[in-house]
Parts: structure tokens; C-alpha cells; sequence
């Protein structure tokens, strides 16, 4: 507790990184704020007996939502439109050759395309809003062009308005925005889990059977932190393939020779693959709304209930399996590596350099990333077996929560590293 809390006084000292952290807290404050604001016209008693009687896909949505959805509120939608438009993007991105140059433009690149994101986010917003509208016009108390207007608006500007405060974090705070905001939101649901833990105990309290309420709660802890290490264990984890530079003769001055290595972390992708997976699967009860509204409640109870439908589960394992490898091939490139170790005069020991070096590190590559996708889609599936054996549904501490709340405290107190690093304090991780 000592090494988290001295390097957090010392970036308090430290007028930049205190105004940073302010920032960070006042931008989460005002997004929590929001989660309380309702929807005009809006049953909101509706959406929490569908969170409640779904635990699987709309309970995850009010979760990383704060209780959003429950609460009816204008960020009842949280941040699937973004994610969604930023998946869209970055397959554009690979399908076509002029996205594919704007990428690599550089800095401006990169703001044109943050720029058609954004466009794109609040255009599926207004979609996924009207999707919304007509799925749940049931909890919608009058249905009118006027009512209409004020629900999609009311969904499509708190989506916006989110977009802005992730990027209003990213600037002027520490950390990932949209990160943080889901982070902060999962652990808001923290005292709603310990309720639900309170009433196992109640429950087998009043049959006379006190002792079986306790020892199901003391497994359930068991596994809460068994799987906070594993999950720990395997984001840290790497694969370190070393490479080798020849010494070369500059001038008067010797350089090279030294030995390195390429760190591979086993999980790369870190809980994108799985906040993809979840926004993709979050949009399609939307899309059923539209087709058919009639069956739309009867199908989903069937379709997405996550603890007795295995072909839910098969369909969130091959989703997070495949975005596990898009978001590593996205942001991994072995070509432009190994030509960057040729450049420099470097070697992987026992493989030329070039074409065969790249395939190589392609070859380590997918084995660790098979082994991370795995262990995500593991992860992804533990809330439902946890739900089958006790019976609590919409698991706060189950492992999708879990490694999502893992990784962004590990992303961010990394960044908060880096700016004590830099102003020579000891960070956390040292």
C-alpha cells in the first residue's frame, strides 16, 4: 500500500501532474453526474426488470454503464456507439489503401480520422437511439414524433457528450479516457455485488442453513482473488525474443554489440478484444427492436441469456478470439520490426535477417496471442459459470469486470509512472 501511496503524494507535489489528477477526478465526477440524469418520458422501472431478468448482456451493459441503463439515463447507451465506430474505422483502414495512407500520415493522420470517428459515432448513436426507441417503446410514455425526437437526442448527445469527456481526459488528464470512464463505472457497481452477497447469506440464514451461505461466500472470494492474480499475471506476462546487434565503427567511436531483446506481451490487446465483443453484441438487440419488436423481448431472454445459452457463449468466445488477433495485427507489425532491427544493424541469433526474421517473430507472435485469446474468452465466460453455481445474477466481480478493472489500473499507473520517471520519483511498478 506504501509503494502506491508515496508516489501518488509525490505526483500530488508536483503542480502539472496535480492539476492533471484534479482534472481526471472532476471529468469522472461529471460523468457520474450524468448517470443520475433521466430521460424525459422514460419508465425507467422497465429497463432495470430487463437488467434483472437478462443477467448476462443488458446487466454487463448497465455495469461498464454505471447503472446507466437501470437509471434510464441520457448515457444509457455508455460508449458502444464509439467503439463501435472506431471497429468500423480501423477495418476501413486495412480494406482501403486511402484510409490506409491517412494512417500512416503522421499526426495529421491520425486527427483526420479522430475527426470521421467522431462523425460516425454520433451518426450510429442516432441509429442505435431509434433502434432503442422502437425495442422499448413499451417504457416510453407517450409514442409521438415529439417523444421520438426527445429520446434519440437525449441518447445521441449523452453518447457525444461522453466521446468528449474521454478526449477531455486523454488531453488534460492521466490515463485512458473511455477506459477510466468504464473503469470507475464497474466500480460503482461494487456495493450492488456485495448486496447480492449479503442476500446468498440471508437466504440460506432463513432455511437454517447458515453455514453453507458462509462457505459459498468465502468461494466466491476465493475465486475473486485468484482470478485478480491470474489476471495480473498473464497482462505482465511476456515473451522475449532476443536480438543481437553487430558492433560497427562510426568516426572514432565503437557502437553496436550489445545484446536485446523484443518483449511480447501474452495479452496485447488488453480488454479491448473484450469491450469489442460486448459493443457488438450490445447493438444487435437493438437492431431486433427494428425487425422484429413484436418477438424482441422473448427472443432476447432465449438468445442472450448468458448463463444457460452456450451458443451465446460460443458466439462472445469467437468474437473475443477474433479481436483479440485484429487488435494485435493492428498494432503489431513484425515487418516494419524486423526492417527496423536490419536498419540498425541488429539480429534475431540463429535467423537471417529480413523476410525470415518478420516471419519468425510472426511465429511467436500468434502462439503468444492464441494463448492470450484463450485466456480472454476464459475470462469472459466465468461470470456465467459463477452464475449457474450461485445463482447471482449479473456478477460485478466476475472476470470480464475483473480484467477490465486490472487493466486500466495497470495502463494508468504505468502512465503515472512514466510522468514520475521522468521527474526522477519512484514509481509504482519499480
Amino acid at each position: 500500500m506504501e509503494s502506491v501511496i508515496t508516489p501518488l503524494k509525490s505526483a500530488w507535489k508536483i503542480a502539472d501532474l496535480r492539476k492533471k489528477l484534479i482534472a481526471t477526478m472532476l471529468l469522472l465526477l461529471v460523468y457520474r453526474i450524468g448517470v443520475y440524469i433521466p430521460i424525459p418520458g422514460l419508465d425507467a422501472g422497465v429497463l432495470a426488470q430487463m437488467v434483472g431478468s437478462t443477467g448476462s448482456l443488458f446487466g454487463f451493459i448497465d455495469i461498464i454503464g454505471g447503472g446507466a441503463f437501470s437509471n434510464a439515463s441520457i448515457f444509457a447507451m455508455s460508449i458502444t456507439p464509439y467503439i463501435n465506430s472506431s471497429i468500423i474505422l480501423q477495418l476501413l483502414t486495412i480494406a482501403i489503401p486511402a484510409l490506409e495512407r491517412l494512417s500512416k500520415e503522421g499526426e495529421e493522420g491520425r486527427k483526420k480520422l479522430a475527426q470521421w470517428t467522431r462523425y460516425l459515432t454520433v451518426i450510429l448513436g442516432f441509429l442505435q437511439a431509434t433502434f432503442m426507441y422502437i425495442g422499448f417503446r413499451n417504457a416510453v410514455s407517450s409514442v409521438n414524433v415529439l417523444s421520438y425526437l426527445t429520446f434519440t437526442f437525449a441518447l445521441t448527445a449523452g453518447t457525444a457528450f461522453i466521446m468528449w469527456l474521454g478526449e477531455q481526459i486523454n488531453d488534460r488528464g492521466i490515463g485512458n479516457g473511455i477506459s477510466l470512464i468504464i473503469f470507475v463505472n464497474i466500480i460503482s457497481r461494487g456495493p450492488n455485488a456485495f448486496s447480492a452477497l449479503y442476500n446468498i447469506v440471508s437466504s440460506y440464514a432463513k432455511a437454517g442453513r447458515v453455514a453453507i451461505g458462509i462457505l459459498i461466500i468465502l468461494a466466491i472470494l476465493l475465486v475473486f482473488i485468484a482470478v485478480i492474480a491470474f489476471v495480473i499475471f498473464v497482462t505482465e506476462a511476456e515473451r522475449r525474443v532476443p536480438v543481437q546487434y553487430a558492433k560497427r565503427v562510426v568516426g572514432r567511436k565503437m557502437y553496436g554489440g550489445q545484446s536485446t531483446h523484443i518483449p511480447i506481451k501474452v495479452n496485447s490487446a488488453g480488454v479491448m478484444p473484450i469491450i469489442f465483443a460486448m459493443s457488438i453484441l450490445s447493438f444487435i438487440p437493438t437492431v431486433i427492436g427494428l425487425v422484429a419488436p413484436n418477438t424482441t423481448n422473448r427472443f432476447l431472454l432465449g438468445l442472450l441469456n448468458f448463463s444457460s445459452n452456450p451458443l451465446y457463449m460460443l458466439i462472445m468466445m469467437l468474437l473475443v478470439l477474433f479481436f483479440t488477433f485484429f487488435y494485435t495485427m493492428m498494432t503489431f507489425n513484425p515487418i516494419e520490426l524486423a526492417n527496423n532491427i536490419r536498419k540498425n544493424g541488429g539480429f534475431i541469433p540463429g535467423i537471417r535477417p529480413g523476410k525470415p526474421t518478420s516471419d519468425y517473430i510472426t511465429k511467436v507472435l500468434n502462439r503468444v496471442t492464441w494463448f492470450g485469446a484463450f485466456f480472454l474468452g476464459i475470462i469472459t465466460v466465468l461470470p456465467s459459470l459463477l452464475e449457474l453455481i450461485t445463482g447471482v445474477k449479473n456478477m460485478w466481480f466476475g472476470g470480464t469486470s475483473l480484467i477490465i478493472m486490472v487493466g486500466v489500473a495497470l495502463e494508468t499507473a504505468k502512465q503515472l509512472e512514466s510522468q514520475l520517471m521522468m521527474r526522477h520519483y519512484k514509481g509504482f511498478l519499480s
